[in-house]
């Protein structure tokens, strides 16, 4: 592990002022589950950790007119139980429950999560310099790639591992993003960026700025949703295919629906062609094969991946049945 120095900000002006003013590289650390794997094998090395661990304002589940708010210090195991959270948006509290262990789950925090590293075990070995690492090439790409991209894969294949990230853009979630120069506000969904963009970035965070803020919008009325996670082990996995669905359903019709899938893409991967297929008409099993044929119509997968296709179409499948 490299030397670095340790900042400790109390307030969110705090906060702000480090990012913007600090000298040299600097990473922020919430629950740190993520963050001291990669300091103690190298392939994190910032100047400075700035843990916002003590800022307070920075936590908690909040209700008004307009939904949820939710702070990116909130843990895990808090979000889930949640009784709001419990009551209005099950498939969080789904994605919630499925993430990592107990253990974990009391650790590990909403903005920690959202803002995870990918788990490519290229990345994550210290020896091999990979294309999102500085280097000339994607070792996944004719390599070991079994867990990797079938969506957004080019030029790097990574899987973006979040569990709560697909679940809240299901949900239409917003992001407050805090900088010493005043916040800006994006859905969710835009707030992650694939690997054509920026290959060494997985999200639009610049360097001064930090998650303030998650807004989750009030339920509307028929609105159902749910979480499937398909996994290698029954404990403790990253999804090898996960699906969120959300939407207003009524009888077997979806009036609105959105699917958002996790394991499959560089990014939160959402399934407009599928969701085209699903919204307005009555859900039948020949309309569920319709759906995952256009789910996985742009799939691209690798030579050892191509298993993923069948299991898009079958997480599709089994969180959209549960709703009606």
């Amino acid at each position: 592990m490299r030397d670095f120095k340790l900042a400790q900000p109390g307030t969110v002006d705090e906060l702000a002022a480090v990012l913007s003013e600090g000298p040299g590289a600097m990473t922020l650390m919430s629950g740190g589950t993520d963050l001291i794997d990669l300091l103690k094998s190298g392939v994190a090395a910032p100047d400075i950790v700035v843990d916002v661990q003590g800022i307070a304002e920075l936590a908690g589940i909040t209700r008004d007119k307009d939904g949820l708010r939710v702070g990116p210090m909130t843990r895990v195991v808090d979000l889930a139980a949640h009784p709001d959270v419990s009551r209005d948006y099950p498939v969080l509290k789904e994605a919630a429950l499925s993430l990592a262990s107990p253990q974990l789950r009391n650790a590990g925090t909403v903005g920690g999560n959202l803002c995870q590293r990918p788990r490519c075990w290229y990345f994550r070995d210290p020896e091999v310099v990979c294309l999102k690492k500085g280097g000339d090439k994607c070792y996944a790409f004719q390599g070991r790639n079994q867990y990797h991209a079938i969506f957004g894969g080019d030029p790097c294949f990574i899987v973006y591992p979040s569990d709560l990230a697909p679940a809240l853009i299901s949900l239409g979630a917003r992001v407050t993003i805090g900088r010493a120069g005043g916040d800006r506000v994006v859905p969710l969904e835009k707030f992650y960026q694939p690997p054509s963009v920026d290959v060494r970035k997985e999200n639009i965070l610049a360097g001064d700025e930090f998650i303030r803020s998650v807004s989750v919008p009030a339920p509307r009325p028929g609105q159902k949703s749910g979480y499937v996670k398909l996994t290698e082990r029954a404990t403790w996995d990253f999804a090898l295919a996960s699906a969120a669905v959300s939407g207003v359903v009524r009888g077997k019709v979806f009036s609105e629906i959105a699917i958002v899938m996790g394991g499959v893409g560089t990014v939160p991967w959402r399934m407009t062609g599928a969701e085209a297929v699903l919204r307005g008409k009555t859900v039948t099993e020949a309309l569920l094969d319709q759906a995952g044929r256009a789910a996985v119509k742009e799939a691209a997968p690798l030579a050892e991946n191509a298993y993923k296709i069948n299991l898009t179409a079958a997480a599709i499948r089994k969180a959209v049945s549960a709703l009606v």
